[in-house]
């Protein structure tokens, strides 16, 4: 994830984070906060830096565990950036073109104020997967085109230099739920601009609770799940089902004869018992700067052992002369 806000929503954490907790049992994990994306559009110094340690807090709080996954910052191994322009110049503009989120992007913001960074970030994206040799690489359905380019390029940097890369395969996330805005349940929570409508780790329980009580439901009283007619109400208790591992079915069940403000209490408690744990964790490790500092220090220390090996036949291969 970028750290581009203050704290991560209910719906980076049900849709991203608890898979990855559950991946790292399986799997040698590498997880990283991308920092050097978050600089394709203008960023303040000071607020990127802050953000890139409480992201990186609440990961930990969450339970990505140091001592079995690789948890770093991008900008902490150089081998990123260096193998990103090795692939930037095997990629064909009308590729990179295509790329659906750059397209989506530029048009919102204008061609004009687009960045190259923006442009190329796909590719960047590309060398990020392939550094670590991986054989598999979490991604949601939205990431599936860009993976699609990793692929392309990872084999046609073999075809043309020798085998050097793994060819990633995707692990598409089995999303717990679609966690949609709590005030426009028709957009999911993670495009969702509306602050009222977002849930987010960081914020204090009385908050939270707040936006819960003030989340669009409808005038006919009925507490059941119909996605396309009674979308708010519907909306709450997928959320209500993803924190509680109940089924929506045993929750209807169990709401049975009860109102609007029943649900909406029964949601906030819910959602408050899983994040609270998480949020005060993670303000203990924000308080303490430099252990913090430490735990991305090992997980860089992980990282860069295995890139710059990466990146050394990398430039191997297309004919560098090693620094003596």
């Amino acid at each position: 994830m970028q750290p581009s806000a203050d704290s991560l929503h209910l719906g980076n954490y049900l849709g991203a984070l608890t898979n990855w907790v559950k991946m790292q049992e399986e799997f040698n994990a590498y997880y990283m906060i991308a920092d050097l994306h978050a600089i394709t559009v203008p960023q303040d110094p000071k607020v990127l830096r802050d953000n890139t340690r409480r992201t990186a807090a609440q990961y930990l709080a969450a339970g990505i565990d140091p001592e079995k996954s690789a948890l770093f910052i991008q900008s902490q191994a150089p081998a990123h950036a260096q193998l990103a322009w090795v692939m930037n110049c095997i990629t064909g503009f009308g590729e990179a073109s295509r790329m659906t989120q750059f397209k989506d992007k530029s048009q919102k913001a204008g061609a004009d104020t687009a960045s190259v960074g923006l442009f190329t970030y796909p590719v960047l994206q590309a060398a990020d997967i392939l550094l670590y040799q991986p054989k598999k690489v979490p991604v949601g359905e939205d990431q599936k085109q860009h993976l699609e380019l990793t692929r392309d390029l990872a084999m046609r940097f073999n075809t043309r230099f020798g085998q050097t890369f793994t060819i990633p395969e995707a692990h598409i996330l089995k999303e717990t739920a679609k966690i949609f805005d709590l005030q426009n349940p028709t957009a999911k929570m993670s495009k969702s601009n509306e602050p009222k409508g977002t849930i987010n780790i960081m914020d204090e329980s009385s908050v939270t609770a707040k936006k819960i009580k003030s989340a669009v439901t409808d005038a006919d009283g009925e507490i059941r799940f119909d996605a396309e007619n009674k979308a708010g109400v519907s909306n709450l208790l997928g959320i209500y089902s993803a924190v509680s591992e109940k089924s929506i079915e045993a929750l209807v069940s169990e709401l049975s004869g009860k109102g609007y403000g029943d649900l909406k209490s029964a949601v906030a408690d819910a959602v408050l018992a899983v994040i609270e744990p998480i949020r005060d964790r993670a303000n203990e490790l924000l308080a303490d700067e430099a252990e913090l500092d430490r735990l991305l220090g090992l997980g860089a220390k992980r990282a860069n052992a295995l890139a710059e090996l990466t990146l050394a036949d990398v430039y191997e291969k297309i004919g560098f002369i090693p620094r003596k």
